[in-house]
This record gives C-alpha cells, structure tokens and sequence, in this order.
C-alpha cells in the first residue's frame, strides 16, 4: 500500500494536467500512514507547503495539529492532503476545472488507504466530492455516502481568520473525537 502511494505521489510530481504546474515549486501529494482511520481533505497548498511539499506546515497547519491533539490524535497518525496538490497563484480559491482536473489523485489515494472516516476541510473538499448543501448546513456532521464516512467542517485557514467559525470548528471537533473513538 504505501509502494501505491508513493506512486501516486511520483505521478503527482510529474503532472502537467493543467497550468499550476508552471507556478509551482514543489506539488504537495499529501503525508501519512498507508493505514490511516482518518484522512483530512483541506484545499489546495499555501505558500509555505509549496516550499516545503507537505501538507499544513504554514499557521493553518500549526492550528490543525492543535485541533487534531484537542482530540487525542497524532497529525502522523492521519493521512492530510489537499484536493488540489499545487499552489495557486496569490493563494487563490483552485477553479472548478483545476478541482476537477486534480480531484483523481485524491480519490486513488483514499481507495488504497481506506479510511475510516474522511474529513473534509471547507468548501473544496465539499465540491470535489459533489457535496451540494452549504458548509454552514452540514458541518459537524456524520455523512454516509457511497459507502464511506464523511465529517464536513471548516477549514482551518477560515477558523483562524474568524473567531465565530474556530468556535464551530473546536465544536466540530468535539464530535470528531466521539466518532474517530468508536471507530
């Protein structure tokens, strides 16, 4: 399994399916165990994981890993990726082809590892799994669909900017916790 991920991860690196490709300086694939329960779907990579090509190393990283042990979980214990794996010019929002044109990369990844619950991050994870209802509306909920288990919340990057939805997040992952515990 982990031989499939960095496969993935080669391709990934090799990639020239759209124009991000020309601006980046490392695609991020995503970090993690090939076995994981929980893998958290954010974006796309910011300035500092283009840099660095891991995921969640900037401030909304340093957030995450406060959230994630907030509910007794080890940020090497989980697999993180973004549904885009590149950076966007000016860290804008990824467009609907550039979500599209990427999303495989994550679905082949979750295939192999299978997790047990998949978190999603904000709006673009949302999209690429044809999630149709707001944010707002569904966060901090369980989702079964198509066999899997989703847990929509916010991104980390939206609960550091807005002391309204960080108190939602930390909420959210109060529920998290209850859920990853009887997995």
């Amino acid at each position: 399994m982990k031989y499939q991920l960095e496969e993935i991860a080669e391709r990934i690196r090799k990639c020239k399916d759209c124009e991000l490709w020309k601006i980046r300086k490392n695609p991020v694939p995503g970090e993690g165990p090939s076995n994981a329960k929980v893998a958290l779907l954010g974006q796309n990579p910011g300035r500092n994981e283009d840099s660095l090509g891991l995921p969640f190393v900037g401030l909304s990283g340093k957030f995450l890993n406060k959230l994630l042990a907030s509910i007794d979980l080890k940020r090497e214990d989980v697999f993180i990726t973004g549904v885009v794996k590149c950076h966007t010019p000016k860290n804008r929002r990824p467009t609907k082809k550039e979500i599209e044109t990427c999303k495989h990369f994550t679905f082949e990844q979750l295939e192999i590892i299978q997790p047990k619950v998949i978190v999603l991050l904000g709006d673009v994870a949302l999209e690429a799994f044809d999630f149709d209802e707001k944010l707002s509306k569904i966060h901090g909920k369980i989702i079964k669909k198509e066999g899997r288990i989703y847990f929509p919340t916010f991104h980390p990057a939206a609960a550091m900017r807005f002391p309204k939805i960080r108190k939602l997040m930390e909420k959210d992952f109060k529920k998290l916790k209850k859920l990853v515990k009887r997995l």
